[in-house]
């Protein structure tokens, strides 16, 4: 008997007459967890699109086989219909509707004259909860739950139509460490049961916790196929197929060289958006100096996106209050314009909502927040914007045919370039980065890495948050702990350890009026 519940043979799919897919072939094994790795564009994504029915027949080359046939599907439907279901890193969840009708959107149960059986419909929709250890009523909206719990929702929803083969693309990219460990530890139990998943993901050590075999692609090529359960397939083996080459060293080297202090905050305090009595960040003092790297480490809640944003321009909260210092004199940074005027930039923990404008092109999207900067009397002088925008995409490495191109069909890691082009036109001193590496591969970190040495080689100052420890101790000079929006420490990140940041970052909270 074949052991293998698909093969895609000789697959190739082009976008616009560039071959984005050449000739893969991949298989997976019936009851397997298979991962797959390659750097942004390499045509993961577009690989499984193909499987799933988005890219419908005939508008790739090659074959599909599943469960010993050949499969020509038109649309997701077909796909679904045998067994194969799909869950995107962008999660495709109505937030106005129920738990339960969101899990049986399409597929309703339906009673007597046609009208739908509610009472089933939740009665399934309650057991399916409990097959992914999800305890909520499935009549909540799905707009009140986190994304941990919106991408339960999305694997119940799979389970419902009887998947047998689920695809999951970069189910962790927006989970805290908690969340990602429940996911892990749901993806084994469904291996249990008999479902064979096959998870698209940058998280090296992840895939090297939870993956039966890992295929690797690079330029819309397959790489190899590695055993996870032998000594040779390490990270460092997979890093190599990834990119090509040897990364000896994860983060780039840099000799700090750290002049004075230029931005301060001293007992800052910030209520919620919508509950004025409620405060996320309460008394926080921090400082970065010229040329210096600081991160701000933290568990999900703690405050720290909504301390940046609060930061650049009160962006986010409301009755702000503290005390805000450039360069040692006090300044007021009430409005974004404000923030940008006094050389502040803040690059979003979301670029594709709040970073970037996806149906404009890189060339628009770089100026945009410096675009006084190209204006005489009203006008936007093009030339010199296109110009602009052709120099850092050179400085930047922003692999693109042409500036014109749109930044939606960038991929994560090209479009993270964008933005910090975006913020480092206007010149900034401080640069606040929220997340600048999440949901790209480690060869496109590293580039970020050398783009963030590069500013403080400058002379900037840069704020870096991040969920990722090691990314912190590897690029930040000092790093500052956030607790229930408290400050909670401030260590030397060259001597301090994960643990150390951990105990710190998980300081219970004795305020009741801080963020729970």
């Amino acid at each position: 008997m074949n052991t293998n519940i698909l093969e895609m043979r000789n697959i190739s799919k082009s976008f616009s007459g560039v071959k984005v897919l050449r000739e893969v072939n991949f298989t997976v094994e019936r009851g397997e967890i298979h991962a797959i790795c390659g750097e942004n564009g390499a045509g993961k994504s577009t690989l499984m699109k193909v499987l799933s029915g988005v890219y419908p027949h005939g508008d790739y080359e090659g074959d599909i086989i599943f469960e010993d046939e050949a499969m020509q599907f038109a649309n997701i439907k077909d796909s679904e219909s045998v067994g194969i279901g799909i869950i995107h890193q962008e999660l495709a969840l109505v937030p106005y509707l129920s738990i339960a009708e969101n899990i049986f959107l399409g597929t309703e149960v339906a009673g007597r004259f046609g009208i739908i059986d509610w009472q089933k419909v939740n009665t399934e929709a309650t057991k399916l909860l409990a097959r992914v250890g999800l305890d909520e009523n499935v009549t909540t909206p799905v707009s009140q739950l986190g994304v941990g719990k919106q991408q339960l929702i999305e694997i119940a929803k799979a389970l419902s139509r009887q998947v047998k083969l689920l695809i999951l693309d970069e189910p962790t990219a927006a989970l805290n460490d908690n969340d990602s460990e429940n996911l892990l530890s749901l993806m084994r139990h469904l291996k249990g049961q008999g479902v064979t998943l096959i998870m698209i993901s940058h998280k090296l050590n992840e895939i090297a916790a939870i993956a039966d075999r890992t295929t690797i692609i690079r330029d819309g090529k397959t790489i190899e196929t590695l055993d996870m359960s032998l000594p040779t397939s390490t990270q460092e083996r997979i890093i190599k197929g990834m990119v090509g080459r040897e990364l000896d060293q994860r983060f780039p080297e840099r000799i700090p060289q750290i002049g004075d202090e230029v931005f301060r905050i001293e007992h800052w305090n910030v209520h919620h958006a919508s509950q004025s009595d409620r405060l996320v960040v309460k008394d926080a003092s921090l400082n970065v100096r010229h040329g210096e790297v600081v991160g701000i480490a933290g568990l999900m809640g703690a405050g720290r996106t909504e301390l940046a944003m609060s930061l650049f321009g009160h962006s986010y909260g409301r009755g702000i209050s503290g005390k805000m210092f450039k360069d040692g004199v006090e300044i007021h940074a009430r409005t974004v314009k404000e923030a940008i005027k006094h050389g502040i930039a803040y690059a979003t923990e979301d670029r594709k909502v709040y970073g970037l404008n996806l149906i404009g092109d890189i060339r628009n999207n770089i100026s945009l927040a410096g675009i006084n900067k190209l204006a005489v009397q009203g006008w936007v002088n093009g030339n010199e914007e296109l110009k602009v925008a052709t120099e850092y995409r050179t400085n930047l490495n922003i692999k693109t045919p042409s500036v014109l191109q749109l930044a939606g069909q960038l991929s994560g890691g090209n479009q993270q370039k964008v933005v910090l082009a975006k913020w480092l036109y206007t010149d900034a001193d401080v640069l606040i980065l929220d997340e600048p590496t999440r949901g790209i591969d480690v060869g496109a970190k590293f580039e970020i890495y050398t783009i963030i040495n590069a500013m403080v080689a400058q002379g900037k100052a840069v704020v870096v948050i991040s969920s990722e420890l090691p990314e912190l101790l590897g690029i930040s000079d000092r790093i500052y702990t956030l607790a229930y929006g408290r400050i909670t420490g401030e260590v030397d990140a060259h001597t301090t350890t994960q643990e150390s940041l951990m105990a710190l970052m998980t300081q219970e909270n004795t305020d009741k009026d801080l963020i729970k």
